[in-house]
């Protein structure tokens, strides 16, 4: 017989995708408010890139961000929770 593996879906590590889309739209507007012409990217990712023209050939920053998991993986691993 054998052992069943655990799911690994984002709804049995606690993320509810829909939830988040529903934020994605609720805020949508106001973000729009925000942007800059810099901006090369839009609204929902996991990340942004803002161009930096003065004194950079053609340059991209690219700002990321991360979900708890990997903090919640690390924290666990090194037994480290402060």
């Amino acid at each position: 017989m054998s052992e069943q593996k655990p799911s690994l879906t984002y709804r049995d590590a606690g993320v509810d995708i829909d939830a988040g889309n529903d934020l994605v739209n609720r805020i949508r507007d106001t973000a729009a408010r925000t942007r800059r012409p810099e901006v090369l990217g839009g609204l929902g990712g996991f990340g942004a890139m803002v161009s930096i023209p003065a004194g950079y050939e053609e340059p991209v920053l690219v700002s990321g961000t991360d979900g708890v998991g990997t903090k919640l993986r690390l924290a666990l691993n090194l037994n480290k929770h402060d």
